[in-house]
């Protein structure tokens, strides 16, 4: 009898799916007469669900209702608006909308609590909202390509916060709420407006990578050289001159890189005053010793 009854349900979610309002192509496609559970991928770890490159412009309302979804990918569409009803998803924990045209996000994105991963990379971003910062689970956050200009205070409490990618945005000195991200240790402010490094740096005492290349930063700070834990300091294509004469204290940065994937100093297209440049085509070790050297005498 259960099993009937199950079925004639089945039946009447087909009927009305087929002969309801008129989906979407994308949807429509997408659905085929099925349960939209039936979209749910159960892995190992996470109950997901991928809706890449489906031509959306807008998200499908069956999506909010989803409430098991933990991993959710809505990248590479055309999405404008993401919806207050985002915050009903709240088991997410890992949430992909990159490459969209997103001008904002909701307000709602605060009830994500289980939020651990957020990729909003490749978007028309201006600003973001202070409740992200209720997102305290948040380690892993990507706003890269968008026209960000300043962080939230708020953001100081995102204190597990391990990997951020501001690059590619609109920033002209690094927002202060990030020296208070203890827990960083990427940090990518690459292709924005810098012109300096605050000597507040010296705060994010986990960092390993740092990433400042394509910018208009003049010199290094002398606090930068306390990070005892920075394998990889890229601050290729800048206005340097001169680099302090402690940066000889970085030992866990190992050569001079010339590719970028490299781990290690990267300092090429920058005007550095002689004999820097001669220094520096002789490997690290020439420069820390020439630079142990000139604080000594000085």
């Amino acid at each position: 009898m259960g099993t009937e009854h199950s079925k004639d349900e089945e039946r009447r979610s087909m009927v009305f799916l087929r002969k309801g309002p008129k989906l979407p192509a994308w949807e429509d496609a997408l659905l085929a007469g099925r349960e939209p559970k039936s979209l749910l991928k159960r892995g190992l770890r996470y109950v997901s669900l991928s809706l890449i490159m489906k031509g959306m412009t807008t998200t499908p309302d069956f999506l909010w209702g989803l409430h098991e979804v933990q991993k959710l990918n809505l990248s590479r569409n055309q999405l404008v608006v993401i919806p207050p009803s985002l915050g009903k998803l709240d088991r997410l924990v890992v949430l992909n909308l990159g490459g969209n045209c997103l001008k904002c996000l909701p307000k709602e994105i605060g009830l994500l609590r289980n939020l651990k991963v957020l990729f909003v990379n490749m978007n028309c971003l201006k600003e973001v909202p202070a409740e992200l910062s209720l997102c305290r689970k948040l380690e892993v956050l990507s706003l890269s390509h968008n026209c960000i200009s300043q962080l939230p205070l708020s953001f100081t409490d995102l204190t597990n916060l391990r990997k951020l990618n501001l690059s590619n945005n609109r920033f002209v000195q690094i927002p202060l709420c990030i020296f208070a991200l203890r827990s960083l240790d990427f940090l990518h402010l690459g292709s924005n407006k810098l012109e300096n490094i605050a000597e507040s740096i010296q705060y994010l005492v986990n960092l390993q990578i740092f990433i400042v290349e394509n910018n208009n930063i003049r010199s290094l700070p002398r606090s930068l050289c306390y990070l005892s834990t920075l394998e990889l300091l890229n601050a290729d294509y800048n206005a340097i001159q001169t680099l302090p004469d402690d940066l000889y204290l970085l030992r866990r940065l190992r050569r001079i890189a010339w590719n970028p994937m490299d781990k290690g100093l990267h300092i090429a297209h920058n005007p550095l005053s002689r004999p820097l440049p001669e220094v520096v085509e002789g490997g690290l070790d020439v420069l820390f010793n020439y630079l142990r050297d000139k604080k000594e005498h000085n």
